[in-house]
Protein backbone atom coordinates (compact mmCIF):
# COMPACT_ATOMS: atom_id res chain seq x y z
CA UNK A 1 0.00 0.00 0.00
CA UNK A 2 1.46 3.60 -0.94
CA UNK A 3 0.41 6.84 0.34
CA UNK A 4 0.31 10.22 -1.34
CA UNK A 5 -0.62 13.37 -0.86
CA UNK A 6 -2.52 15.14 -3.62
CA UNK A 7 -4.63 17.44 -5.48
CA UNK A 8 -4.75 21.48 -3.70
CA UNK A 9 -2.40 20.49 -0.87
CA UNK A 10 0.00 19.46 -3.02
CA UNK A 11 -0.60 22.41 -5.23
CA UNK A 12 -1.22 25.30 -2.48
CA UNK A 13 2.88 24.11 -1.67
CA UNK A 14 3.95 24.29 -4.88
CA UNK A 15 2.65 28.23 -5.13
CA UNK A 16 3.71 28.88 -1.61
CA UNK A 17 0.81 29.30 -0.61
CA UNK A 18 -0.66 28.03 2.95
CA UNK A 19 -2.36 24.75 2.80
CA UNK A 20 -5.94 24.68 4.07
CA UNK A 21 -7.19 20.68 4.00
CA UNK A 22 -4.66 17.69 3.18
CA UNK A 23 -6.28 15.16 0.97
CA UNK A 24 -4.54 11.37 0.02
CA UNK A 25 -5.03 8.89 -2.65
CA UNK A 26 -4.03 5.60 -1.90
CA UNK A 27 -2.92 2.79 -4.14
CA UNK A 28 -2.80 -1.18 -3.84
CA UNK A 29 -5.39 -1.51 -0.76
CA UNK A 30 -8.76 -2.52 -0.35
CA UNK A 31 -11.54 -1.25 1.88
CA UNK A 32 -11.08 -3.96 4.02
CA UNK A 33 -7.72 -3.51 4.58
CA UNK A 34 -8.27 0.56 5.52
CA UNK A 35 -11.06 -0.80 8.12
CA UNK A 36 -8.49 -3.02 9.76
CA UNK A 37 -5.72 -0.10 9.99
CA UNK A 38 -8.94 1.85 11.76
CA UNK A 39 -9.92 4.29 8.97
CA UNK A 40 -13.30 5.53 9.17
CA UNK A 41 -15.66 5.00 5.99
CA UNK A 42 -17.54 7.99 4.80
CA UNK A 43 -17.80 7.90 0.78
CA UNK A 44 -21.02 6.84 -0.41
CA UNK A 45 -20.34 6.74 -4.09
CA UNK A 46 -16.78 5.80 -3.75
CA UNK A 47 -13.99 4.64 -1.07
CA UNK A 48 -12.93 7.50 0.91
CA UNK A 49 -11.88 7.06 4.60
CA UNK A 50 -10.83 9.39 7.96
CA UNK A 51 -7.88 9.11 9.42
CA UNK A 52 -8.26 7.22 12.75
CA UNK A 53 -6.17 10.22 14.24
CA UNK A 54 -6.19 13.23 11.97
CA UNK A 55 -9.45 12.67 10.51
CA UNK A 56 -7.97 13.95 7.39
CA UNK A 57 -9.54 12.16 3.55
CA UNK A 58 -7.98 9.44 2.42
CA UNK A 59 -9.39 8.02 -0.72
CA UNK A 60 -8.55 5.06 -2.37
CA UNK A 61 -7.30 5.49 -6.50
CA UNK A 62 -9.66 5.38 -8.54
CA UNK A 63 -11.01 5.49 -12.11
CA UNK A 64 -14.09 6.83 -13.73
CA UNK A 65 -16.64 6.32 -16.32
CA UNK A 66 -19.11 8.50 -17.61
CA UNK A 67 -22.52 6.23 -17.47
CA UNK A 68 -25.28 8.88 -17.51
CA UNK A 69 -25.61 12.73 -17.20
CA UNK A 70 -24.98 15.44 -15.30
CA UNK A 71 -21.88 15.41 -12.38
CA UNK A 72 -23.49 12.17 -10.70
CA UNK A 73 -23.72 9.95 -13.82
CA UNK A 74 -20.34 7.84 -13.37
CA UNK A 75 -19.30 4.94 -12.65
CA UNK A 76 -16.17 4.29 -10.06
CA UNK A 77 -13.54 1.53 -10.25
CA UNK A 78 -11.33 1.33 -7.30
CA UNK A 79 -9.50 -1.83 -7.36
CA UNK A 80 -6.23 -2.47 -5.98
CA UNK A 81 -4.41 -2.62 -9.26
CA UNK A 82 -5.87 1.16 -9.93
CA UNK A 83 -2.53 3.52 -10.09
CA UNK A 84 -1.61 6.71 -9.34
CA UNK A 85 -1.12 7.95 -12.51
CA UNK A 86 -4.61 6.63 -13.27
CA UNK A 87 -6.02 8.29 -10.55
CA UNK A 88 -4.15 11.51 -11.26
CA UNK A 89 -5.63 11.35 -15.10
CA UNK A 90 -9.40 11.46 -14.01
CA UNK A 91 -8.71 14.80 -12.38
CA UNK A 92 -10.05 18.57 -13.60
CA UNK A 93 -7.03 20.69 -13.94
CA UNK A 94 -3.22 19.59 -14.64
CA UNK A 95 -2.75 22.32 -10.93
CA UNK A 96 -4.71 19.89 -9.28
CA UNK A 97 -3.23 16.55 -10.95
CA UNK A 98 0.34 16.36 -9.11
CA UNK A 99 1.44 14.09 -6.22
CA UNK A 100 3.60 13.80 -3.44
CA UNK A 101 4.73 10.92 -1.78
CA UNK A 102 6.63 10.81 1.78
CA UNK A 103 9.71 11.62 0.94
CA UNK A 104 8.74 14.68 -1.36
CA UNK A 105 8.80 13.39 -4.50
CA UNK A 106 6.47 14.60 -7.07
CA UNK A 107 4.47 12.39 -9.18
CA UNK A 108 3.26 15.21 -12.19
CA UNK A 109 1.98 13.23 -15.34
CA UNK A 110 0.34 16.11 -16.94
CA UNK A 111 3.14 19.17 -16.35
CA UNK A 112 1.34 20.68 -13.68
CA UNK A 113 4.17 22.38 -12.42
CA UNK A 114 5.13 23.79 -16.09
CA UNK A 115 1.31 25.21 -15.83
CA UNK A 116 1.87 26.70 -12.72
CA UNK A 117 4.81 28.74 -13.85
CA UNK A 118 3.05 29.44 -16.46
CA UNK A 119 -0.19 30.88 -14.91
CA UNK A 120 -2.11 28.55 -16.73
CA UNK A 121 -5.79 26.91 -15.87
CA UNK A 122 -5.67 24.01 -18.13
CA UNK A 123 -7.92 20.65 -18.87
CA UNK A 124 -5.85 17.49 -17.94
CA UNK A 125 -7.50 15.38 -20.86
CA UNK A 126 -10.95 15.24 -22.79
CA UNK A 127 -12.33 13.72 -19.75
CA UNK A 128 -12.96 16.66 -18.91
CA UNK A 129 -16.21 17.27 -20.69
CA UNK A 130 -17.56 14.25 -18.98
CA UNK A 131 -18.47 16.46 -15.57
CA UNK A 132 -20.06 19.90 -15.98
CA UNK A 133 -19.29 20.89 -12.40
CA UNK A 134 -15.95 21.20 -13.38
CA UNK A 135 -16.99 24.60 -15.77
CA UNK A 136 -17.89 26.17 -11.81
CA UNK A 137 -14.35 25.47 -10.87
CA UNK A 138 -12.74 26.18 -13.60
CA UNK A 139 -14.07 29.70 -12.90
CA UNK A 140 -13.90 29.67 -9.32
CA UNK A 141 -10.26 29.11 -9.70
CA UNK A 142 -9.98 32.10 -12.26
CA UNK A 143 -11.73 34.10 -9.54
CA UNK A 144 -8.81 32.63 -6.51
CA UNK A 145 -5.81 32.83 -8.64
CA UNK A 146 -6.18 35.74 -10.14
CA UNK A 147 -2.98 36.09 -12.12
CA UNK A 148 -4.04 32.89 -13.99
CA UNK A 149 -5.77 32.82 -17.36
CA UNK A 150 -7.85 29.90 -18.50
CA UNK A 151 -6.04 27.87 -21.21
CA UNK A 152 -7.68 28.28 -25.00
CA UNK A 153 -8.63 24.96 -25.41
CA UNK A 154 -10.20 24.37 -22.18
CA UNK A 155 -12.45 27.44 -22.54
CA UNK A 156 -13.24 25.44 -25.67
CA UNK A 157 -14.23 22.20 -24.10
CA UNK A 158 -16.65 24.34 -21.50
CA UNK A 159 -17.68 25.48 -25.10
CA UNK A 160 -18.59 22.30 -26.36
CA UNK A 161 -19.85 20.75 -22.54
CA UNK A 162 -22.71 23.94 -22.81
CA UNK A 163 -23.57 23.25 -26.33
CA UNK A 164 -23.57 19.90 -25.71
CA UNK A 165 -26.26 20.38 -23.05
CA UNK A 166 -24.30 18.93 -20.88
CA UNK A 167 -24.07 21.77 -18.10
CA UNK A 168 -28.51 22.10 -18.06
CA UNK A 169 -28.17 19.00 -15.81
CA UNK A 170 -26.73 20.86 -13.08
CA UNK A 171 -28.77 20.26 -10.01
CA UNK A 172 -29.20 23.94 -8.22
CA UNK A 173 -27.92 22.78 -5.05
CA UNK A 174 -24.40 22.17 -6.48
CA UNK A 175 -24.42 25.18 -8.81
CA UNK A 176 -25.22 27.61 -5.51
CA UNK A 177 -22.30 25.69 -4.13
CA UNK A 178 -19.75 26.64 -6.30
CA UNK A 179 -21.07 29.99 -6.95
CA UNK A 180 -21.33 30.72 -3.20
CA UNK A 181 -17.46 29.35 -2.84
CA UNK A 182 -16.14 31.42 -5.95
CA UNK A 183 -17.91 34.67 -4.73
CA UNK A 184 -15.87 34.84 -1.67
CA UNK A 185 -12.78 34.09 -3.30
CA UNK A 186 -10.33 37.43 -4.28
CA UNK A 187 -12.01 38.84 -7.65
CA UNK A 188 -15.38 36.96 -8.06
CA UNK A 189 -15.62 39.34 -11.43
CA UNK A 190 -13.52 36.14 -13.07
CA UNK A 191 -15.86 33.79 -11.79
CA UNK A 192 -18.38 35.69 -14.22
CA UNK A 193 -16.46 36.73 -16.86
CA UNK A 194 -15.33 33.17 -17.21
CA UNK A 195 -18.56 31.70 -17.15
CA UNK A 196 -20.05 33.98 -20.00
CA UNK A 197 -17.23 33.60 -21.95
CA UNK A 198 -18.05 29.92 -22.36
CA UNK A 199 -21.80 30.44 -22.66
CA UNK A 200 -22.14 29.11 -19.03
CA UNK A 201 -23.94 32.17 -17.54
CA UNK A 202 -26.23 32.31 -20.09
CA UNK A 203 -27.97 29.08 -19.12
CA UNK A 204 -27.13 28.97 -15.34
CA UNK A 205 -28.18 32.46 -14.83
CA UNK A 206 -29.58 33.96 -18.12
CA UNK A 207 -30.78 37.17 -16.02
CA UNK A 208 -27.12 38.42 -14.66
CA UNK A 209 -26.10 37.34 -18.01
CA UNK A 210 -28.45 39.73 -19.38
CA UNK A 211 -26.66 42.91 -17.83
CA UNK A 212 -23.93 42.57 -20.27
CA UNK A 213 -26.46 43.08 -22.59
CA UNK A 214 -27.47 46.47 -22.50
CA UNK A 215 -26.09 48.56 -25.36
CA UNK A 216 -22.35 49.29 -25.09
CA UNK A 217 -20.96 53.03 -25.69
CA UNK A 218 -17.43 54.39 -27.16
CA UNK A 219 -17.68 56.82 -24.13
CA UNK A 220 -18.12 54.55 -21.75
CA UNK A 221 -20.05 54.84 -18.48
CA UNK A 222 -20.35 52.26 -15.93
CA UNK A 223 -23.94 53.26 -15.14
CA UNK A 224 -24.68 52.34 -18.85
CA UNK A 225 -22.76 49.73 -19.16
CA UNK A 226 -24.09 47.44 -16.18
CA UNK A 227 -21.70 44.41 -16.94
CA UNK A 228 -19.01 46.52 -16.27
CA UNK A 229 -20.36 48.74 -12.94
CA UNK A 230 -21.48 45.40 -11.23
CA UNK A 231 -18.40 43.46 -11.70
CA UNK A 232 -16.44 46.79 -10.06
CA UNK A 233 -19.00 46.94 -7.53
CA UNK A 234 -18.55 43.17 -7.12
CA UNK A 235 -14.88 43.37 -6.39
CA UNK A 236 -15.24 46.22 -4.00
CA UNK A 237 -17.02 43.86 -1.85
CA UNK A 238 -14.10 41.32 -1.65
CA UNK A 239 -11.61 43.79 -1.32
CA UNK A 240 -13.63 45.25 1.55
CA UNK A 241 -14.03 41.45 2.65
CA UNK A 242 -17.97 41.20 2.47
CA UNK A 243 -19.67 38.36 4.03
CA UNK A 244 -21.18 36.33 1.16
CA UNK A 245 -24.69 37.68 1.52
CA UNK A 246 -23.41 41.15 0.33
CA UNK A 247 -21.75 39.72 -2.41
CA UNK A 248 -24.50 37.65 -3.45
CA UNK A 249 -26.53 40.91 -3.41
CA UNK A 250 -24.28 43.17 -5.09
CA UNK A 251 -24.05 40.93 -8.11
CA UNK A 252 -27.43 40.82 -8.25
CA UNK A 253 -28.71 44.59 -7.37
CA UNK A 254 -29.34 45.91 -10.67
CA UNK A 255 -30.59 43.17 -12.82
CA UNK A 256 -33.58 44.80 -13.71
CA UNK A 257 -30.91 47.48 -16.01
CA UNK A 258 -30.72 44.66 -18.01
CA UNK A 259 -34.63 45.08 -19.07
CA UNK A 260 -34.39 48.68 -19.98
CA UNK A 261 -35.60 49.89 -23.13
CA UNK A 262 -33.22 51.26 -25.48
CA UNK A 263 -35.86 54.16 -25.22
CA UNK A 264 -34.85 54.37 -21.80
CA UNK A 265 -31.19 54.43 -21.50
CA UNK A 266 -29.07 55.78 -20.16
CA UNK A 267 -30.56 56.22 -17.15
CA UNK A 268 -32.70 53.17 -16.55
CA UNK A 269 -36.03 54.37 -14.87
CA UNK A 270 -38.15 51.46 -12.77
CA UNK A 271 -34.77 49.17 -12.68
CA UNK A 272 -35.26 48.61 -8.93
CA UNK A 273 -38.86 47.44 -9.15
CA UNK A 274 -37.43 44.78 -11.94
CA UNK A 275 -34.64 43.89 -10.24
CA UNK A 276 -36.85 42.88 -7.55
CA UNK A 277 -39.13 40.44 -9.64
CA UNK A 278 -35.71 39.08 -11.39
CA UNK A 279 -34.09 38.62 -7.80
CA UNK A 280 -36.63 36.63 -6.59
CA UNK A 281 -36.74 34.60 -9.56
CA UNK A 282 -32.68 33.46 -9.33
CA UNK A 283 -33.13 32.74 -5.84
CA UNK A 284 -35.53 30.60 -6.40
CA UNK A 285 -33.93 29.05 -9.25
CA UNK A 286 -30.50 28.51 -7.08
CA UNK A 287 -32.24 27.72 -3.95
CA UNK A 288 -30.27 30.40 -2.20
CA UNK A 289 -30.33 30.31 1.34
CA UNK A 290 -32.85 32.75 3.12
CA UNK A 291 -30.64 34.97 4.68
CA UNK A 292 -28.55 36.00 0.86
CA UNK A 293 -32.28 35.93 -0.51
CA UNK A 294 -33.13 38.60 1.84
CA UNK A 295 -30.82 40.79 1.44
CA UNK A 296 -30.54 40.52 -1.94
CA UNK A 297 -33.87 41.37 -2.35
CA UNK A 298 -33.51 44.85 -0.29
CA UNK A 299 -30.56 45.70 -1.81
CA UNK A 300 -32.20 45.62 -5.18
CA UNK A 301 -35.32 47.79 -4.06
CA UNK A 302 -33.11 50.38 -1.65
CA UNK A 303 -29.83 50.66 -2.94
CA UNK A 304 -30.98 53.57 -5.06
CA UNK A 305 -32.92 55.35 -1.89
CA UNK A 306 -29.65 54.95 0.80
CA UNK A 307 -27.39 56.15 -1.83
CA UNK A 308 -29.44 59.59 -2.26
CA UNK A 309 -29.40 59.58 1.62
CA UNK A 310 -28.85 63.43 2.26
CA UNK A 311 -31.36 64.52 0.29
CA UNK A 312 -34.30 62.25 1.45
CA UNK A 313 -36.40 63.95 4.07
CA UNK A 314 -36.81 62.37 7.95
CA UNK A 315 -40.22 61.00 7.17
CA UNK A 316 -38.51 59.34 4.36
CA UNK A 317 -35.79 57.85 6.21
CA UNK A 318 -37.98 56.76 8.94
CA UNK A 319 -39.90 54.53 6.40
CA UNK A 320 -37.19 52.93 4.84
CA UNK A 321 -35.73 51.95 8.53
CA UNK A 322 -39.20 50.57 9.19
CA UNK A 323 -39.73 48.62 5.59
CA UNK A 324 -36.62 47.31 5.78
CA UNK A 325 -37.44 45.80 9.39
CA UNK A 326 -33.92 47.91 10.48
CA UNK A 327 -35.05 47.76 13.96
CA UNK A 328 -35.16 44.19 14.67
CA UNK A 329 -32.75 43.28 12.26
CA UNK A 330 -30.03 46.09 12.68
CA UNK A 331 -26.95 43.77 11.61
CA UNK A 332 -28.87 43.18 8.23
CA UNK A 333 -28.94 46.32 7.44
CA UNK A 334 -25.38 47.32 8.18
CA UNK A 335 -25.26 44.79 5.47
CA UNK A 336 -27.61 46.44 3.39
CA UNK A 337 -25.33 49.71 3.90
CA UNK A 338 -22.45 47.44 2.64
CA UNK A 339 -24.02 46.42 -0.31
CA UNK A 340 -24.50 50.18 -1.48
CA UNK A 341 -21.43 51.10 0.01
CA UNK A 342 -20.55 48.84 -3.06
CA UNK A 343 -22.50 49.59 -5.70
CA UNK A 344 -21.39 53.25 -5.07
CA UNK A 345 -17.80 52.10 -5.39
CA UNK A 346 -18.25 50.26 -8.79
CA UNK A 347 -16.89 53.19 -10.83
CA UNK A 348 -14.39 54.44 -12.60
CA UNK A 349 -12.33 56.96 -10.48
CA UNK A 350 -14.37 56.41 -7.42
CA UNK A 351 -13.01 53.58 -5.23
CA UNK A 352 -11.65 56.31 -3.11
CA UNK A 353 -14.31 58.43 -2.58
CA UNK A 354 -16.47 57.98 0.54
CA UNK A 355 -19.76 57.39 0.24
CA UNK A 356 -22.60 60.15 0.93
CA UNK A 357 -22.88 60.36 5.07
CA UNK A 358 -22.60 56.91 5.65
CA UNK A 359 -23.77 57.41 9.36
CA UNK A 360 -26.76 59.04 8.56
CA UNK A 361 -28.87 56.14 8.28
CA UNK A 362 -27.06 54.57 11.29
CA UNK A 363 -27.20 57.53 13.13
CA UNK A 364 -31.20 57.36 12.24
CA UNK A 365 -31.63 54.05 13.37
CA UNK A 366 -29.78 54.91 16.85
CA UNK A 367 -32.29 57.97 17.63
CA UNK A 368 -35.32 55.97 16.63
CA UNK A 369 -33.59 53.11 19.17
CA UNK A 370 -32.90 55.16 22.00
CA UNK A 371 -36.90 56.29 22.67
CA UNK A 372 -39.17 54.81 24.87
CA UNK A 373 -41.26 53.13 22.97
CA UNK A 374 -42.93 51.82 25.43
CA UNK A 375 -43.87 54.42 27.22
CA UNK A 376 -45.37 56.04 23.85
CA UNK A 377 -47.57 52.57 23.47
CA UNK A 378 -49.07 53.96 27.22
CA UNK A 379 -49.92 57.27 26.59
CA UNK A 380 -52.18 55.88 23.71
CA UNK A 381 -55.90 55.24 24.87
CA UNK A 382 -56.82 53.72 21.25
CA UNK A 383 -54.52 50.51 20.84
CA UNK A 384 -55.06 51.36 16.98
CA UNK A 385 -53.30 54.57 16.69
CA UNK A 386 -50.02 53.32 18.58
CA UNK A 387 -48.19 52.84 15.09
CA UNK A 388 -49.15 56.01 13.55
CA UNK A 389 -47.89 57.85 17.54
CA UNK A 390 -44.84 55.51 17.34
CA UNK A 391 -44.28 56.84 13.65
CA UNK A 392 -44.57 60.49 14.10
CA UNK A 393 -41.88 60.11 17.12
CA UNK A 394 -39.28 58.29 14.98
CA UNK A 395 -39.74 61.24 12.25
CA UNK A 396 -39.29 63.45 14.71
CA UNK A 397 -36.05 62.08 16.69
CA UNK A 398 -34.43 61.76 13.33
CA UNK A 399 -35.62 65.26 11.93
CA UNK A 400 -34.04 66.17 15.59
CA UNK A 401 -30.95 64.29 15.09
CA UNK A 402 -29.61 64.62 11.86
CA UNK A 403 -31.57 68.04 10.79
CA UNK A 404 -33.28 66.85 7.79
CA UNK A 405 -36.13 68.80 6.22
CA UNK A 406 -39.77 67.61 7.02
Amino acid sequence: MQIFMVGGAVRDELLGLPVQDRDYVVVGASPEEMLARGFKPVGKDFPVFLHPITHEEYALARTERKAGRGYKGFSFNSAREVGLVEDLARRDLTINAIARADDGTLTDPFNGRGDIEARLLRHVGPAFVEDPVRILRVARFAARFTDFSVAPETVELMRQMVDSGEVDHLVAERVWQELARGLMEARPSRMIEVLRECGALARLLPDVDRLFGVPQRADYHPEVDTGVHVMMALDHSAQRGYALPVRFAVLLHDLGKGLTPATDLPRHPGHEARSVRLVDAVCAQLKAPADCRDLALLVARYHGDIRRGPDLRAATVVKLLERTDALRRPQRFEQLLAACDSDYHGRLGWAEKPIPSPDLFLKALAAIRAMDAAAIARSCRDPAQIPERLHEARVAAVRQVLSLPD
